[in-house]
């Protein structure tokens, strides 16, 4: 797996990642599959679709964002942790936050930042809806990630809310993005995002293409957003 990632990274993604990431990578896939026997992480539990459907998975979001050194990140849903932890792993001078609303997911992730050595990385066990409410969380991200948690147009307001103005939110999605995209357009507007660009990623060995949604933050999102847990999704503006 480890060599394969290596070489991977760099053809795909143009990253060189070193002996240490290489380890981390490695060391995050075996913990995760032996947590996954205890609690439900992941369905993916082989190490090669570990490497490309989580770890390269993640990785791709370098095709549509480059990552500063000191830049604040923040994964909604992280589950098991991506895209935020593998991204953490190659950007060790960003810094990163996961968040998840399911306190063993929580549990895991604390053991596996603090197995790897990661520094740059803490978790928050809330609701992206609370989250979005807390003073220092809102408005404070320079990237905004997340990736299977809702359709866009409830998405959006989980996300926007925490992306400082001039940041951006990226959500990774399947071949409905663009419907989800135009779906989202009042929401967008409302909140204070701009839809950027939808860019699409391949991976090794897998037929569908996955869809990179750029939103920026163009104006602050009004205070009364995000709504109370729940609604965004089932009723989105």
């Amino acid at each position: 797996m480890s060599e394969t990632l290596r070489q991977q990274a760099n053809d795909l993604f143009d990253l060189s990642l070193t002996d240490t990431q290489i380890e981390q990578f490695a060391t995050y896939a075996r913990e995760l599959i032996a947590w996954n026997e205890k609690i439900n992480l992941t369905a993916i539990i082989d190490p090669d679709g570990i490497r490309v459907r989580h770890f390269l998975d993640s990785l791709s979001v370098v095709t549509v964002n480059t990552f500063q050194d000191g830049a604040f990140i923040v994964d909604i849903g992280t589950g098991a942790g991506f895209p935020g932890l593998p991204l953490a792993i190659a950007f060790p001078q960003t810094r990163v936050t996961l968040i998840d609303s399911t306190g063993k997911k929580i549990t895991f992730l604390d053991h596996v930042i603090k197995t790897l050595g990661l520094s740059n990385v803490r978790t928050l066990k809330a609701r992206a809806e609370e989250a979005g409410h807390i003073s220092h969380h809102r408005a404070k991200y320079d990237v905004v990630l997340a990736r299977a948690v809702a359709r866009l147009p409830g998405l959006v307001e989980y996300m926007l809310p925490l992306a400082r103005v001039g940041g951006r939110c990226i959500a990774m999605k399947g071949d409905t993005a663009q419907q989800e995209a135009d779906d989202a357009k009042r929401a967008l507007k409302i909140l204070g995002g701009k839809l950027s660009r939808i860019e699409g990623v391949s991976l090794p060995d897998v037929e569908s293409t996955h869809q990179l949604v750029v939103i920026e933050k163009t104006d602050p999102t009004p205070k009364g957003y995000p709504r109370s847990p729940g609604i965004p999704t089932r009723k989105p503006i």
